[in-house]
C-alpha cells in the first residue's frame, strides 16, 4: 500500500537588511568634527553587532548645514538606495537629516517608494511604519522653525556686535581677533604691503596672484592665490584701521545668500578701531589707480550670464570654470570653457584642459535626451558638470543620477559655419580669376 508522509516546511529565514547610517555636522570647528567621528564609529559598531543587518556602510557631510542641498554625501546616500544597494537608513535625529521640512519629506518619500526605511533614533520614528510621515511632518516642521530661530539668534547677536563697533569676522590675512580686536600679524603684513605696493607699481591682480603662488606665501584661510582673491585684499579699507561693518547680510535661513548691504540695514564706520597695515594715502592711491584701470579697459558689464555659469566644476583643483573667447578676431573665434585657477596661475597650478562651448552644448544635450540643447531642460535637471579628467565630463543631476561622457575636438572643417564655408569658396573664386587673367596676359 502506498504510504504518504507530510514533511513540514523548512523555515522561512528571512533576508538580512542591508542598513546604511547618515551622520552630519553643522561646522568644521574642532570639537564638531571629533562628534562627526565619534557618530561614525558607534554606527560601525551598531550595525555590525546585529546579526539581522549587513553593514551597507555610513555616510557623513561636514561642515554644511542641513537647509543646503550641496551635501555630497547625502546626495550619494540617495543615489545608492536608487541603485537598490540599500534597504534601511539610520539617523540620529529629523534635525540631522535635515532642517529643511521640504527636503525631509521630499527624501522619505521617495526611500519609501523605493522601500527603503528610514529610522530617526532620537524620535524612535519609522518611515515606512503607519504614522511615520505624519510624526516627520510635524517634527520636520518644528525642526525648521528651530532652525529659523536659531538663525535669528545669531543675526541678532551678530548685529548688536556691529551696533557697538565690533567685528565679526575672525580672520583676515594680516590680522588676528582677539576680544573684539585686531592684533596685527607681522609675517602677513608685509605680505599685504608688497600686494599694495605691487599693484601701485604697475602689476595687474593676477600677475601679483602668480607671483605669490610661485613664491609660496600662503594664502589666506579658506582661499587660494586668484585674481579675486588680490582685489578683495586691495578693497579692504580695513587695512587703514578703520573698519566699515555690516556691507553685507545673509537674506534667509534656507538659501543662506550673502547679499550686498544696499541700504537695507545699516550700515557702521569704526574710525582708527586698530592698527593699521597700510597708510590711507597708499589705500586712496590704490583705489583711483583701481578705478583708472577699469576706465581704461571700459570692461563689459558683468552681469552677462550664460547657462553654464558656475556649473562647471574642475575635477583637478575644485575650481569653476569661466567662459572666453578663443582666437579672437580671426576666423576661427570660438567661445571656450576654462579652468579658472589655469587661466590665472597657468598650467603649474593646473593641468586642465578648455572646452569648447560647441561641444558642451552638444554633450549636455545628449545626456539629456534631447536633439538640441534647450536651457529651460537643463537648468531644471541638471546640478553641476564635473570634469574629472581630459576629455571626460560627468553631468550630475539634480535627483542624484550621474552621467559621464567622452568628447573630442572636432577637426576644422566640421567646426567652420556656414558663413565662414561662405567666405572661403568666394576667396578661393577671386585667387582663380586672378590666375586665369594673369595666363591670359602672358
Amino acid at each position: 500500500m502506498r504510504t504518504i508522509y507530510k514533511q513540514d516546511a523548512f523555515p522561512k529565514i528571512p533576508r538580512r537588511k542591508r542598513a546604511a547610517a547618515y551622520a552630519r555636522v553643522s561646522s568644521g570647528k574642532d570639537a564638531m568634527k571629533h562628534s562627526l567621528s565619534a557618530q561614525i564609529s558607534y554606527y560601525n559598531n551598531l550595525i555590525g553587532k546585529r546579526i539581522d543587518w549587513i553593514f551597507a556602510g555610513v555616510y557623513a557631510d561636514e561642515p554644511v548645514t542641513g537647509t543646503k542641498d550641496n551635501r555630497p554625501e547625502f546626495n550619494r546616500l540617495l543615489a545608492d538606495c536608487r541603485a537598490g544597494k540599500i534597504d534601511m537608513v539610520i539617523t540620529k535625529s529629523v534635525t540631522r537629516f535635515a532642517r529643511n521640512t521640504v527636503t525631509t519629506l521630499e527624501s522619505v518619500r521617495e526611500l519609501k517608494l523605493l522601500g527603503v526605511d528610514v529610522y530617526f533614533e532620537n524620535e524612535k520614528i519609522h518611515s515606512m511604519s503607519g504614522d511615520g510621515e505624519l510624526m516627520l511632518s510635524i517634527l520636520a516642521s518644528y525642526a525648521q522653525e528651530e532652525s529659523r530661530t536659531a538663525s535669528e539668534n545669531v543675526k541678532w547677536r551678530i548685529r548688536k556686535m556691529f551696533q557697538e563697533g565690533r567685528p565679526y569676522t575672525r580672520r583676515m590675512l594680516g590680522y588676528r581677533l582677539l576680544d573684539s580686536t585686531y592684533y596685527v600679524v607681522p609675517g602677513e603684513a608685509e605680505t599685504v604691503r608688497k600686494i599694495f605696493m605691487d599693484y601701485l607699481g604697475g602689476m595687474g591682480a593676477t600677475a601679483i596672484a602668480k607671483k605669490l603662488q610661485n613664491a609660496g606665501v600662503s594664502a589666506p584661510v579658506g582661499a587660494v592665490w586668484r585674481q579675486n582673491t588680490i582685489a578683495k585684499i586691495i578693497r579692504n579699507d580695513a587695512y587703514t584701521g578703520s573698519m566699515t561693518l555690516q556691507k553685507t547680510f545673509i537674506s534667509d535661513h534656507i538659501t543662506k545668500k550673502k547679499c550686498i548691504n544696499r541700504g537695507e540695514l545699516p550700515i557702521y564706520r569704526v574710525e582708527n578701531s586698530h592698527e593699521a597695515i597700510i597708510d590711507k594715502t597708499v589705500f586712496e592711491a590704490v583705489q583711483a589707480e583701481i578705478e583708472r584701470r577699469a576706465a581704461k579697459y571700459n570692461p563689459k558689464p558683468a552681469s552677462e550670464s550664460f547657462p553654464f555659469t558656475g556649473l562647471i566644476k574642475c575635477g583637478q583643483c575644485n575650481a569653476r570654470f569661466i567662459r572666453k573667447r578663443a582666437a579672437i578676431k580671426t576666423k576661427y573665434e570660438k567661445a571656450v570653457w576654462i579652468c579658472h585657477t589655469f587661466d590665472t596661475l597657468g598650467k603649474a597650478a593646473c593641468g586642465s584642459q578648455r572646452i569648447p562651448e560647441s561641444i558642451l552644448l552638444a554633450k549636455t544635450a545628449e545626456a539629456l535626451g534631447l536633439e538640441v540643447f534647450d536651457e529651460s531642460i537643463f537648468r531644471i535637471q541638471i546640478k553641476e558638470i564635473r570634469v574629472p579628467a581630459s576629455y571626460r565630463l560627468c553631468f550630475v543631476f539634480k535627483d542624484g543620477r550621474t552621467i559621464e561622457t567622452e568628447w573630442k575636438h572636432q577637426s576644422r572643417r566640421e567646426s567652420w559655419t556656414p558663413e565662414m564655408k561662405q567666405t572661403a569658396r568666394e576667396r578661393q573664386l577671386r585667387i582663380n580669376e586672378e590666375r586665369s587673367k594673369l595666363n591670359d596676359q602672358r
